[in-house]
Order: C-alpha cells, then structure tokens, then sequence
C-alpha cells in the first residue's frame, strides 16, 4: 500500500440503491466500514448515469425525510467519489442472466463492463442471481462484503 492507503490493486465494486443509502445517508450504519474502502482507495467504487439519478430518485422518497440540502450531500459525496466507466463497450457484450426486477439490470450490466470483482446488493432479486453468473464476478450482500473485509484484515501481516 502507499501512503493513502490505496491498494495496489484495489476491488472493482458495484454498490446498488440500498447499499449506498446505508455508506452514505446512515453513515453510522454497521456498513460504514465498507465505505472507508472507497474513500481510502482500497475498493473502486463504479457507477453510471441512470444508476445515479435512481440514487438521486430514491434520496427524495418521502419515508427518508432528507432535505434538499442532505439529499444533494449525500449524492455529490458519491458522484464525488465513485468512477464511471469511459471505456467502450464490446460490439457485442456478454450475456447475462435477466434480472426480475428489470429495474436492477443495469447493476448487473455495470458489473460486467467493468469486470468487477464484487456487486454488493441487499435486493434478493440480484443476489439469487449469483450462481448465475459463472464467475464474471460475485454477488454479495453488504453483511458478506463487510465479513470478508474483516476476515482480510486479520489475514494480513502485523506492521
């Protein structure tokens, strides 16, 4: 690691909707840890635009009760830091098994442009999805994101 504590080779991750509600708008949620990764550098957050504005749409639900001003610092603290991708895409893109909540495909997409490593979700309409999807990458809940964070973290060396 270098002295922001990026890694040299830093996990490629999709967070859905639900998941960033909680590393963004509760940060005090026992997810916090997973966006330290992000902001350390450690994990690579990616998104694009219509994953945005639905992080965007879902802000202003009612049942949240966020105004306009911590609406807008929640989403710019994640356009801030997440990445989108600019390469092209294959003329023809790898199939992928349809999500049931058609809403979600585009996690899944993202997911497969950017070869990531991990799509991080609490739908269960994503994560049924991860035998499916014949090691592209994996599809796991925050709970299992943060367990194996914990478990990597013990696994390294004593400075």
């Amino acid at each position: 690691m270098n002295d922001t504590g990026a890694s040299p080779n830093p996990l490629r991750v999709v967070f859905d909707t639900n998941v960033l509600l909680s590393m963004f708008v509760f940060a005090d949620s026992r997810f916090a840890p997973l966006r330290v990764e992000v902001d350390t550098g450690r994990w690579l957050a990616y998104t694009r635009p219509d994953c945005i504005e639905e992080f965007r749409r879902v802000l202003d639900y009612a049942m949240f009760k966020l105004d306009p001003e911590r609406q807008a610092a929640a989403l710019a603290a994640y356009v801030a830091i997440a990445r989108q991708p600019h390469a092209l895409l294959p003329v023809e893109p790898a199939p992928l098994p349809r999500c049931k909540d058609k809403d979600d495909q585009k996690f899944l997409e993202l997911a497969r442009d950017i070869a990531a490593d991990w799509l991080v979700s609490s739908d269960k309409a994503l994560l049924k999805l991860n035998r499916k999807m014949q090691g592209r990458y994996r599809i796991l809940k925050p709970e299992q994101a943060l367990k194996e964070l914990i478990a990597a973290r013990e696994a390294q060396p004593s400075p």
